[in-house]
């Protein structure tokens, strides 16, 4: 990085914006790009939390589209905390996002988890249309200072 020593809390929003594949292969290419946004500051949101939701975010769009139109990322640093945010070209809401399912996933089965865990470790989370599409998003929190081991 260059220019000034990492600073404490961004002071204004930083984001970063990204066209992935619509293939598995977004998957590490945007948890990368997620951990190396986070390392910009710090004391930002959880590392490994932005990490998994938004591995699950775009997994989902690989996997619930239809296509081969790229998918975008989108991370926002705020102050107070991280805004991710996956675009993808099917304007159909993931409709168990911001609602509990009426079952709880099969224990035996892969899939199912994935909203499970963005509403459950996420400060918030929600979806919107867009001109293509749909963002799907979530938020979390600034981890307090002490929370982070002694460098």
């Amino acid at each position: 990085m260059n220019g000034p020593a990492l600073q404490e809390r961004p002071s204004a929003s930083a984001s970063w914006r990204i066209a992935l594949p619509h293939t598995a292969a977004a998957v590490p290419v945007a948890r990368a790009l997620v951990r190396t946004a986070l390392s910009e500051v710090k004391y930002t949101a959880d590392s490994d939390t932005a990490e998994l939701l938004t591995a699950e975010l775009v997994a989902n769009a690989v996997e619930h589209t239809a296509g081969d139109a790229p998918i975008e990322l989108v991370v926002e640093l705020l102050p107070t905390g991280c805004q991710v945010e996956v675009h993808d070209p099917d304007p159909v809401p993931p409709l168990s996002l911001t609602k509990p399912a009426d079952e709880e996933p099969d224990p035996w089965q892969e899939h199912g988890r994935g909203l499970l865990l963005i509403r459950a470790l996420s400060s918030s989370c929600g979806h919107r249309p867009t001109e293509s599409g749909k963002a799907v998003w979530f938020r979390l929190p600034v981890v307090p200072p002490q929370w982070h081991p002694a460098g």
